[in-house]
């Protein structure tokens, strides 16, 4: 198995484009699927890496369509673990003409009920990279136990260790996800923030300082998600620009998670860490030219395709400079 993540998957309702407005008021939804860390897999697996899932969810129906969509995307399930009259999370995306507001249904999920327990010790050890996200950490106790242990698991058996922080200020106090995230980063040898939670953590606000404290927690990668500036890669003593990929963007949902998954997949395909977060630019920035979390994330014949019509895969001028 070349990827593990562990998490919460969430069915989604997704308000109609053609009819935007407040939950309430919708005229129709269109039902997908969501949670960080399974788009994650999805991504990945779409990106060519062989992907697994590590999770609890409901003998629902909904958590029979999660069974559905990891069998057709490949993603596999040994580690996947069904309860019994459990209800499987959900959430509803609404829509205005500037933004997208989320509203939630996930209190006491099957998800929220990971335990170190769960961790499978034996496919962690196996596994060439394990994922994991503060979200999981943020929905219990339990949870957050679960993914420490994981890590701990992972660096014991020279499993690589990626790491989204994924802050929700709803799920957690802020004190409580300030120490939480900043010790997982410690962890893990690949971070993945964006830069409104890397302002959030370090207090520092221009990108390039952002990035720097972040490597100076240890991770041997760091890459700060910009959106449409872009990201910013730090690896082997250097900062390199990732350059954005231009598209006319409908719904941004997910596009972090599939950067975080193509990234994985490319780099374990081989590339090095900046091709990589050339391609993951690429990929997210395709995620956001169709409705939905999971339904627009690219193939990696589709990213190939973008990549090379723009010039994607060739590195721009000067784009790497060493950290001072």
């Amino acid at each position: 198995m070349d990827i593990l993540a562990a998490g919460e998957p969430l069915l989604e309702f997704n308000t109609s484009t053609d009819a935007p407005g407040p939950v309430g008021a919708g005229a129709s939804f269109t039902v997908g699927h969501g949670g960080d860390t399974s788009n994650f897999c999805v991504a990945a697996r779409r990106s060519g890496a062989d992907t697994g899932y590590i999770t609890r969810i409901g003998d629902d129906d909904f958590g029979a369509a999660f069974l559905r969509l990891w069998e057709r995307e490949g993603v596999a399930t040994d580690h996947v673990i069904r309860e019994p009259d459990g209800r499987t999370g959900i959430y509803f995306i609404a829509r205005t003409p500037t933004e997208s507001s989320f509203t939630y249904y996930r209190a006491r999920s099957p998800a929220s009920r990971l335990a170190p327990a769960d961790m499978p010790a034996e496919a962690i050890a196996r596994a060439r990279l394990l994922h994991l996200s503060g979200i999981t950490q943020a929905i219990s106790t339990s949870a957050c136990d679960a993914a420490f242990h994981a890590m701990r698991l992972a660096r014991d058996n020279g499993t690589l260790v990626s790491y989204d922080p994924n802050i929700r200020p709803a799920l957690w106090p802020a004190e409580r996800a300030r120490a939480v995230v900043l010790r997982s980063i410690e962890l893990c040898d690949i971070a993945l923030p964006n830069l409104a939670e890397g302002r959030l953590l370090t207090g520092l606000h221009a990108p390039d300082d952002v990035l720097a404290e972040f490597v100076r927690r240890g991770p041997s990668i760091v890459v700060l998600k910009m959106g449409d500036r872009g990201a910013l890669l730090a690896h082997d003593g250097t900062v390199t620009r990732i350059p954005p990929h231009p598209v006319d963007p409908v719904d941004t949902t997910g596009a972090g998670d599939t950067f975080d998954g193509a990234f994985a997949a490319h780099l374990l395909a081989g590339a090095t860490p900046p091709e990589a977060a050339r391609y993951a630019a690429v990929a997210a920035a395709l995620t956001t030219t169709g409705p939905g979390a999971v339904t627009p994330i690219p193939r990696r014949e589709d990213v190939d395709a973008a990549r090379h019509g723009h010039g994607a895969d060739r590195p721009p001028p000067s784009a790497s400079t060493p950290v001072r």
